[in-house]
């Protein structure tokens, strides 16, 4: 993949992680919690919403984190090939997935084990 093409879809992706981590700042903490609501209240909805933003949350750190190696490569000139091998990453996969560190089936393997 050409480096003008990884640039545009890290930008895309770190558009994405900051308009999420942005929309972060408005709210006003855990539902649960809230002085008028008691736990359990309310089927305990706004736990499970609570848990869901956590996660959400969590989720775009690791976002950010992965984003920021891959910028790193890029800039290094290591963008698209993988981390555990060396191997390239096929451009289809960096276009659906431009965070990938690995080829699939090195992925496949380190999350197995």
């Amino acid at each position: 993949m050409d480096s003008e093409r990884a640039q545009e879809l890290l930008a895309v992706e770190r558009a994405r992680i900051e308009a999420g981590l942005a929309s972060f700042a408005g709210e006003g903490g855990p539902l649960e919690g809230d002085s008028q609501v008691q736990p359990g209240d309310r089927d305990s909805e706004d736990m499970y919403l609570d848990e869901l933003q956590v996660a959400r949350k969590e989720q775009l750190d690791t976002d950010l984190a992965a984003l920021e190696r891959a910028e790193a490569r890029l800039a290094a000139g290591t963008y698209g090939l993988s981390v555990e091998s060396g191997e390239p990453i096929p451009d289809a996969r960096l276009e659906a997935l431009p965070l990938a560190e690995r080829t699939v089936d090195e992925d496949e393997h380190y999350r197995r084990g």
